[in-house]
């Protein structure tokens, strides 16, 4: 439950969205790393919050105590601290297991693949953010997945806004769980959870529905800037301040049109310590609109300044920043795309096929496909001794191979091959 096989279609389509994104990664001047599956329990317990639960736990084998890797950050933050880096910026496309209810159709599973770009190391403020933000960008336009926003928040400004607002710091992160699901429920139910469940007062829980449902950009920031209760608060202000810079980056990047300040992004997990955002695609206005509801969130990250603390000895922290784009969701959305539109996706690179018109020519084909094989061509042929000539075509016709090198009797005795176009039948010879 929860996982997929991917045929021969759909594994060319993952190639052609993980090129588009790797790409990407390495245009921005990113290394590749990877890690084991298996982590250590202890490694990834108590990293995500009200997800932990969610973690694929290994039986004891009488040993270490194992567990599958959640996500790819925390097992980053692990080898920084554990290869004593101090700056790097990698990405890493593998996948990750989460004992989640899986929702096939929207993209959710319970073995996927995560695409992880992150910066580690102690720079000027929001200039490594500001380029993971530019990232989402790119790779959300090459896509052409349809319109896009990018929200964007503050774990700091988030918190300040609690303070304010009267909640105990020892339930921030609860609280900041619960505002995390404003973006699939309205403001009711979040207040009566706050309330109900977590034990905030009626109070508590009013103010922080004032901030929560804010969005904008610059001029909210410059109107929080001069609210009377945050900016009397040092972390809000401090994160508000930031934003401010971000968005001067943003600007000068060109992408403002697509970034929203919104004070409702909480994003669910622990060890986010700042800047926090996440993609979503709008409503696509089209005659398949019931395919494309609910796909929600495509791409999410932040800061997290203390995580690779954790795991160093001498609690050595090297700040991150990080995004994480959600491959199987735009799969899902482009699987659909391409079922709608009916266009058949080559499962091959095969450049040509190797054919022959009579019999017994089988030496001929061996020996001119292990010349294009050698020669480093794409290169097919039948495996009959002595196919008909139409086989070999229809067969080029059906798997999209694009060219057809013929060798006849004739042929051979010219010493020369015949290249046939599939598509529009003209031939040379060669």
């Amino acid at each position: 439950q929860g996982t997929r096989d991917h045929p021969p279609a759909q594994a060319a389509l993952r190639e052609r969205l993980l090129r588009v994104v790797v790409s990407c990664f390495k245009r921005h001047g990113a290394a590749a790393i990877d890690t084991p599956v298996l982590e250590l329990r202890e490694t990834l317990m108590g990293k995500y919050g009200e997800d932990s639960k969610l973690i694929y736990e290994l039986q004891d084998q009488g040993g270490e105590l194992l567990a599958l890797r959640y996500d790819l950050t925390v097992p980053f933050a692990r080898y920084l601290a554990m290869n004593k880096v101090n700056n790097m910026k990698r990405y890493h496309v593998a996948k990750v297991y989460r004992r989640d209810n899986p929702a096939t159709t929207r993209g959710r599973y319970r073995e996927f693949y995560q695409c992880d770009f992150d910066i580690a190391g102690q720079f000027d403020p929001m200039i490594p953010d500001a380029e993971c933000l530019k990232i989402v960008h790119e790779i959300l336009s090459d896509l052409q997945l349809g319109d896009f926003v990018i929200k964007v928040n503050d774990r700091r400004i988030l918190n300040g806004v609690f303070a304010v607002c009267g909640v105990p710091e020892s339930k921030f992160v609860t609280a900041c769980s619960t505002v995390d699901k404003l973006d699939k429920v309205p403001w009711q139910e979040v207040r009566s959870e706050m309330v109900g469940e977590k034990g905030l007062s009626p109070e508590a829980a009013d103010r922080i529905g004032e901030y929560v449902q804010l969005h904008g950009g610059l001029d909210l920031i410059e109107r929080l800037l001069q609210d009377p209760k945050l900016s009397q608060n040092k972390l809000a202000k401090e994160g508000l301040g930031d934003m401010k810079l971000l968005f001067e980056y943003l600007t000068l990047f060109g992408i403002t049109g697509k970034i929203s300040f919104d004070l409702s992004l909480a994003r669910g997990l622990d060890y986010y310590t700042g800047v926090i955002f996440e993609a979503v695609l709008l409503q696509q206005e089209n005659e398949h609109v019931e395919e494309l509801v609910g796909v929600g969130s495509v791409a999410g990250g932040g800061r997290y300044d203390g995580l690779v603390g954790m795991f160093d000895p001498k609690g050595r922290k090297v700040p991150c920043v990080g995004v994480s784009i959600g491959i199987e969701r735009i799969f899902s959305i482009l699987e659909q795309r391409l079922k709608a539109s009916g266009e058949k996706l080559r499962t091959t690179e095969t450049q040509v096929l190797v054919a022959t018109p009579q019999k017994r020519l089988l030496a001929a084909r061996l020996k001119l496909i292990s010349e294009l094989w050698d020669a480093g061509i794409k290169a097919e042929m039948l495996y009959k001794k002595d196919p008909k000539l139409l086989k070999q075509l229809q067969y080029c016709e059906d798997t999209g191979i694009p060219l057809a090198a013929i060798v006849g009797e004739q042929e051979l005795a010219d010493g020369v091959v015949k290249l046939r176009d599939v598509s529009t039948r003209e031939e040379v010879r060669m």
